[in-house]
């Protein structure tokens, strides 16, 4: 009976899984590498730089009986007219609730690092290289986050020798909520002007994610009989 309850007890302990993908807001480019501004769309990047105070949102969900140990962050962007990676730093924040008035979870600027060339970002002209799309990771401080509905914002720096930083839309084109600060103002949604569409932004999150095993009915009843098993023989073994 000891064996069985010790089972059960198990059974109902958080299952932790190694670092990993936690969510991602891609795809970043298509299976050609590539990341297409759709035909009747104007906009090819949504600026995000830090030094004009310019910056972008996204959202994600932890759905409900999960946790995550955030360990670090992938942003994508570019500086047209570069050919090598020239992002340095990024300032991001985690919010609650409404991206502009929610409650800021966590907020840093990091250093990031060269996560690798992931493809183009192109108009009409599909053979263009001057718009190379680069991950930057930033290691972040451990963040633990509980079930709920939060937006990333972010904003990154360059080099100064080169448009941007840049951000380009997920290469599926679909419609979404993406947000933009300019100068420092409200987080409004972002909408092509040409096509007048809605985008969705690429980011990743990385790390770790918690589930707690709920037991089902029969077998919560099966561990509070074992429960009061163990408690009748513990009152004989006393009289």
């Amino acid at each position: 009976m000891k064996q069985l309850i010790l089972t059960l007890m198990l059974s109902t302990t958080p299952l932790v899984s190694q670092a990993a993908l936690l969510y991602s807001n891609g795809p970043v480019v298509d299976g050609s590498g590539l990341s297409v501004v759709a035909p009747t769309a104007n906009i090819i990047g949504f600026g995000a730089q830090t030094i004009n105070a310019n910056s972008v949102a996204d959202d994600f969900s932890i759905a409900v009986g999960e946790s995550w140990t955030i360990t670090d962050l992938d942003f994508f962007g570019y500086q047209t007219n570069a050919f090598a990676f020239t992002f340095e730093s990024v300032s991001w924040s985690i919010v609650s609730g409404d991206v502009n008035t929610g409650t800021v979870i966590a907020a840093d600027t990091s250093l990031v690092t060269n996560g690798g060339l992931q493809g183009y970002r192109v108009s009409s002209d599909t053979s263009a290289t001057n718009r190379g799309i680069y991950l930057a990771n930033a290691d972040i401080d451990d963040l633990f986050l509980g079930a709920g509905d939060y937006w990333l914002r972010w904003s990154l720096t360059g080099s100064d020798s080169f448009s941007g930083p840049w951000v380009p839309v997920v290469s599926d084109a679909r419609t979404g909520n993406a947000q933009q600060s300019a100068a420092g103002g409200l987080f409004d949604t972002l909408t092509d002007s040409g096509n007048q569409l809605t985008v969705e932004l690429p980011f990743s999150v990385n790390g770790s994610a918690t589930t707690n095993e709920v037991s089902s009915p029969s077998v919560l009843a099966i561990f509070g009989l074992g429960l009061l098993s163990l408690a009748g023989a513990r009152r004989r073994n006393k009289a």
